[in-house]
């Protein structure tokens, strides 16, 4: 099992979730995290640090999808081990539907 970041992370991205990870398996891109599912330890502690509720355990119904982008991007995207500043607008996009079309795939921090 791993933990996966999924689509209300978008434009959110509080990244509360980084300090806690004991193995630093989150990776940063433009407007979204993600986790190297090969470097989750499984250990579940960034779940309940996420303000968002944007990481599940991998064993969720259709979450698929949300994995295979975790995987992909974390082989592209620079490793982040400490938090760091969350988009000044994140709680209005909080709970927005159809996030997923803005992920932005450019790696590096910003907004």
């Amino acid at each position: 099992m791993t933990y996966v970041v999924v689509e209300n992370c978008i434009k959110c991205k509080h990244m509360d979730c980084v300090e806690v990870c004991p193995v630093d398996c989150f990776y940063e891109g433009e407007n979204f995290l993600v986790i190297h599912p090969d470097e989750c330890i499984d250990c579940g502690v960034c779940e309940p640090e996420c303000p968002a509720e944007a990481i599940l355990p991998d064993t969720e119904d259709g979450i698929e999808k949300w994995l295979e982008i975790n995987a992909k991007y974390s082989l592209e995207w620079p490793n982040i081990t400490r938090q760091g500043v969350s988009p000044s607008d994140a709680a209005e996009w909080d709970g927005k539907p159809n996030k997923a079309e803005l992920l932005s795939p450019n790696p590096g921090k910003g907004d």
